[in-house]
Formats: C-alpha cells, sequence, structure tokens
C-alpha cells in the first residue's frame, strides 16, 4: 500500500505556498526539492513510493502552484527561495531532514546545508549540479552570455527556452522512447510559464543563477567535513548537466553512490521505478525509519 499524499498551502513571509506531504510528523522526513520548469508535480510518482517516511515536496515560489508575484513585487533569487523553503520547513517543525534534489532544486538544497549544517543529513540528487563539470557548456553559453550582458540579443535567446517545444525538449532528449514520457508534464510547466509576468521572473533566476557556482567549495568541504552520504542518479544524456557532475561527488564523500543511467534531464520520468528503488534502499541505509 502506497502512502496518502495530501495537498497543502502554507504563508510564508505573507507568500502562500503549496506543497505535497505525506507521513507523520514523528517520521523520517525528506524534503523533494523540483527544478526549472516544473514543480512538485515531477515528484508525483515518487512521493507515494516512499512510504514510511514524512515527504515535503514543496513548489517554489514562482512555479507551480504557488504564489507567482511579478519580479516587481518580489526580489527573486536562489537565496529569497531558500528562506522561503526554510520557513516552511520552521513552520512544519521539521528540524534534519534528507533532501532529494533536481536542478534548480539543488542550489535551494545547498543553501539550505550551509545555512544549517547539522539539518541536512543525506542528499539524494537527481541530476542536480554542485561541480562545475557538471556544467554542459553548449547549453550554458547562452545564459553565460545573458549573465554577462542583458542585451537584448541575449534575452531574446534564453525567452525560447520558454517555449512549448523548448520545454518539451528538456524532457524527451535522451529517452529513447518518448512514448513512455506523458505530455502533461511539459504541457503543464509550458501552461504555468505562460503566466503573464513570469518570463520576467525566469530571467531573473537565470540570472541569478552566477550565484551558485562560487557556493561550491563551501558545499564541497561541507561533504568532506561531515562525510554526508549521496546518491547520485543522473541521466546520462541530459544537455544541462552531465555525468562529471554526478561522478565529482565521489570526491568529497566516501558515502557516495553513483547511478549514471539511461536517460534525460528528468530521469523520474522515464526511470521513475528503477530511481525509486535506489532511493528506498539509499534511505533505508542512511535514513532508517522505526
Amino acid at each position: 500500500m502506497s502512502a496518502t499524499v495530501h495537498h497543502r498551502y502554507a504563508t510564508v513571509d505573507g507568500r502562500r505556498i503549496f506543497y505535497r506531504e505525506t507521513g507523520s510528523a514523528d517520521l523520517p522526513t525528506v524534503v523533494l526539492l523540483h527544478g526549472f520548469p516544473t514543480s512538485s508535480f515531477m515528484f508525483r510518482n515518487l512521493i507515494p513510493q516512499l512510504e514510511g517516511y514524512r515527504v515535503i515536496a514543496p513548489d517554489h515560489l514562482g512555479f507551480g502552484l504557488s504564489d507567482a508575484p511579478g519580479t516587481e513585487d518580489f526580489d527573486y533569487g536562489f537565496d529569497a527561495l531558500t528562506d522561503l523553503t526554510a520557513g516552511l520547513l520552521t513552520q512544519l517543525g521539521v528540524g534534519r531532514y534528507a533532501i532529494v534534489v533536481q536542478d534548480y532544486g539543488a542550489p535551494i538544497g545547498w543553501r539550505l546545508a550551509l545555512r544549517d549544517p547539522d539539518a541536512v543529513v543525506a542528499v539524494i540528487t537527481q541530476n542536480g549540479n554542485g561541480y562545475e563539470e557538471g556544467f554542459v557548456a553548449d547549453t550554458w553559453r547562452p545564459i553565460w552570455a545573458y549573465q554577462r550582458e542583458q542585451s537584448p540579443e541575449n534575452e531574446a535567446a534564453l525567452r525560447g527556452a520558454f517555449t512549448l517545444e523548448a520545454i518539451r525538449d528538456q524532457y524527451t532528449t535522451g529517452v529513447q522512447d518518448v512514448s513512455v514520457l506523458t505530455p502533461d508534464t511539459w504541457t503543464l510547466d509550458h501552461a504555468h510559464i505562460s503566466r503573464p509576468g513570469n518570463a520576467e521572473v525566469q530571467l531573473k533566476l537565470f540570472l541569478d543563477y552566477a550565484t551558485n557556482p562560487p557556493l561550491y567549495p563551501a558545499l564541497h568541504a561541507w561533504l568532506r567535513g561531515r562525510q554526508v552520504p549521496v546518491l547520485a542518479t543522473w541521466g546520462r544524456d541530459d544537455p544541462f548537466f552531465g555525468p562529471d557532475g554526478a561522478r565529482a561527488f565521489a570526491r568529497d564523500t566516501d558515502h557516495a553512490e553513483i547511478h549514471v543511467m539511461e536517460g534525460g534531464h528528468f530521469l523520474l520520468e522515464s526511470a521513475g521505478d528503477e530511481v525509486a528503488a535506489l532511493i528506498r534502499t539509499f534511505l533505508a541505509k542512511h535514513l532508517p525509519t522505526a
């Protein structure tokens, strides 16, 4: 029997945050942090398979079913998104937890760990980058160009990432049999990204992504100093974050399990049961239930 998933809202610093939750407060906690351009919807199939844990999966501000104020009303950045995530966890009484991070969820998870080094007891990363060698340069060049100069030409190049075709490509690239993918994913993501003012939100986050690589040395020191257990499940043909980003975690902790698998950026969509089994085995070892 799978765990019952509850769909809830909380107000954090005046912002309405949507989150999915299973399990009771006395269980070990796992926090799931999604990436661009999706939401906690990406974890819809994983969450029920984590029975025996309290699982919390929020939608970041500007994504999914959470509030999405415009850039004139909220100063978007990864520090600010981390503030809201930390506030939600405090509100829910969560003090120690494992994190599952993907894409944008990684820099939020790294900030949570660096702010409170005792809080995060294990890391599961599915194409959530923490090393320079993880970047696939050909894909990142337009983002790096925009970070250097916010010219109309550089902005136009990034706005192309908000089309339905580009979002679909994030799901299909690297997947041999795309018929296993449900179009609901990219259709829903595109609908959320297409809300008035949301393109400017996403451009602001593309710009702020430049603040993340400077945190990597501190992340590596945290992993080394505490020997944090890490499970990396990585889509081999992810156009954004390559497999070297997965393998690099083994440099900084003796408790790294690296699985580079056939697939792309959203591995849970094409190999969800396989990834879930790896996660359950890893959690049983490093975050055991009663």
